[in-house]
């Protein structure tokens, strides 16, 4: 068997989950017909919204099954143990050729060779040249925006730059997590002469430890490190196919939670298509539209390896329209859980940006220093540089007044999630104009509005 890298069967596990778990449905709509399979829907028992995702999804699956036509897609595989701004760390893109519905070729590149293609002309964003020493920008570190289309575009530019051949259709972002939240449904797996299991809570983890460490103690020759990444995606490959079609059905729901959780980005050069991917919440974009209250909280690992998988953040967002002007005040605490330092593992260091709402200004930030302002997006960013030791607990605070226009008897917010970075603890509190109180607890999985919120009884 030809030996791939470990990016690569990362890579096809996901990319593998996903067609596979999707395949039966893509096949009923080619057999049946959209129009039939969107009124099939309508008779299944479920809400009104996840009925809306399942429409979606069949349109998306007609646009890669329709006319025969092969289509082009560059994969940007993320690693939010490492994260940035757009979902995590690009070690690895690859080229996915479709047609029919069917994977008709998988190309890989690992960014450290191809970078080395991209001309030196692109001065990268702050504070990339000051905390990492980088003089110029290239692909790897391409999602710097919060914004996927803004991302998507600038992976394409980068790949042009580095005499990319192809014509890609579109831009697909995937987070590691696709490969647990499926191991959730496919279930834990041990393959013979390894030790341990690979599940929904470890896999990752896991399979960067054998292939790094593991497999000296287990007297495994260095070039055979990596056998078990074939072992593994044969019994990724064939548990999916046999499973029953409510398990199907089941790792297809999970695959749409993984979209509505930003952890599948989707870009499509298809203006129709893209419309949908838009209007399902799909495509990752910040909100230029929203005109309310609004925050989004961005933050960018610099220099401290993999150690967002030990992060904790919770958020604590309080808002007063008592007074003259509304004024807000954001918590957001970081709690490095690792004991120690080691090959994956340093103290946290983030440049952290919060996005408020156009007119917002930024009034105190005790013990931080060297701020850093812009406008995007119709929205305004502050930013900082923070750090947290391992070990410990690190409660930055915001103090900024809102738009007057905010001021209102109701109240509506959005707050929209980084892609990556999941089940995040929010508190919201909000004082009305009369000065009676309301508070609220969310966990951030996706993106969430308060909305219209009576605050005068």
């Amino acid at each position: 068997m030809k030996k791939y890298s470990v990016k690569f069967w990362i890579i096809f596990w996901i990319i593998a989950v996903a067609l596979l778990a999707s395949w039966f449905l893509f096949w009923e709509i080619k057999n049946r017909g959209i129009r039939l399979a969107n009124v099939a829907i309508d008779y299944l028992p479920l809400k009104y919204d996840e009925k809306d995702k399942y429409k979606n999804v069949i349109n998306i699956a007609d646009y890669l099954l329709k006319d025969g036509k092969e289509r082009t897609f560059l994969v940007l595989l993320q690693n939010n143990m490492e994260l940035r701004p757009g979902g995590g760390y690009i070690g690895t893109f690859g080229i996915l050729k479709i047609e029919n519905g069917r994977v008709k070729e998988i190309q890989t590149h690992d960014l450290s060779n191809f970078d080395a293609r991209i001309p030196n002309i692109e001065k990268p964003p702050y504070p990339m040249e000051e905390t990492l020493s980088i003089k110029y920008w290239k692909l790897r570190d391409s999602n710097y925006s919060p914004d996927f289309i803004e991302n998507a575009k600038k992976a394409e530019y980068f790949y042009k730059l580095g005499e990319g051949q192809e014509e890609l259709d579109g831009t697909i972002a995937i987070t590691a997590n696709v490969l647990l939240t499926a191991l959730e449904v496919i279930g834990p797996i041990q393959i013979e002469g390894y030790p341990g299991t690979y599940d929904s809570e470890n896999a990752i983890m896991a399979l960067e430890y054998q292939v790094e460490k593991g497999y000296i103690d287990q007297d495994v020759e260095k070039g055979e490190r990596k056998s078990i990444m074939n072992e593994l995606a044969e019994e990724i490959a064939d548990r999916v196919s046999d499973l029953s079609i409510s398990q199907k059905l089941k790792l297809f729901k999970v695959i749409v939670g993984d979209l509505d959780k930003k952890d599948i980005q989707l870009y499509f050069k298809d203006a129709e298509l893209q419309k949908i991917v838009e209007k399902a919440n799909w495509g990752g974009a910040v909100d230029e539209s929203w005109n309310k209250d609004y925050l989004m909280v961005v933050d960018a690992n610099l220099g401290a390896f993999k150690s967002d998988y030990y992060i904790k953040r919770s958020m604590d967002y309080n808002v007063d329209l008592s007074g003259d002007i509304p004024k807000a005040n954001l918590k957001i605490t970081y709690n490095h859980t690792a004991t120690q330092k080691d090959w994956m593992t340093r103290d946290y260091l983030t440049y952290v940006r919060m996005y408020v709402p156009d007119g917002a200004w930024l009034k105190k930030h005790p013990g931080l220093e060297n701020p850093q302002f812009g406008e995007e997006f119709g929205k305004k960013y502050f930013g900082f540089i923070v750090e947290t030791p391992i070990g410990t607990s690190r409660t930055v605070e915001f103090q900024y007044d809102l738009p007057k226009e905010l001021k209102s008897d109701s109240y509506d917010l959005k707050i929209q999630k980084q892609a990556g970075v999941n089940d995040i603890p929010v508190k919201i509190k909000v004082k009305g104009t009369s000065g009676n109180e309301k508070e609220y607890n969310t966990n951030l999985n996706s993106d969430i509005i308060l909305s219209e919120l009576e605050l005068r009884n």
